[in-house]
């Protein structure tokens, strides 16, 4: 069975606002192989921060960090030969993604997405499907809204999915 390339990704966000990433995770498989890990603050277009209670990060940790184009310029070129892009609950870190590639007038990736939400429910009949309940259930550490470890946590999904003999080119 071929096995894939992908980056597994997590944003955070300052604000209700798309663009206001203020971390991102990048996690690079290679078949069922973690090759490249990175985490990264980022300064959003804002100061307001409604979501530290979560995340833990302030205006504070990024007012000196590099803007998200920076950022993504750092982390494009991780991106050459990946197949797709993984995320849980890939709806919201998609809309992250084209919302700030727009907002800094740089082309989002042409890579699709697989999201481990739908896979946990569909593969395992996980539900909830919270990214701490996938993986209480699949035994994978997580420090949840660490980008970096909500990235991880996304690309063992994936890695123990395609173990399972799920594969990313079926569709499902």
């Amino acid at each position: 069975m071929k096995t894939p390339t992908f980056v597994a990704l997590d944003f955070e966000t300052a604000d209700y606002g798309r663009d206001s990433a203020c971390a991102v995770g990048i996690v690079k498989v290679r078949g069922t192989r973690i090759v490249h890990e990175a985490a990264y603050l980022i300064r959003p277009p804002r100061r307001t921060f409604y979501f530290s209670y979560l995340h833990g990060i302030t205006w504070e940790h990024v007012a000196e960090e590099p803007c998200f184009r920076s950022v993504w310029l750092k982390i494009r070129p991780f991106l050459s030969d990946a197949e797709f892009l993984v995320a849980h609950n890939a709806s919201f870190d998609s809309s992250v993604l084209e919302v700030c590639c727009e907002a800094a007038r740089i082309r989002p990736p042409e890579l699709g997405f697989h999201c481990t939400m739908r896979l946990a429910r569909q593969t395992w009949g996980i539900n909830p499907t919270r990214l701490p309940d996938v993986c209480r259930r699949l035994r994978l550490p997580l420090d949840h809204h660490d980008p970096l470890s909500d990235a991880r946590a996304c690309a063992k999904i994936i890695i123990e999915a395609i173990r399972q003999g799920w594969s990313p080119y079926s569709g499902g």
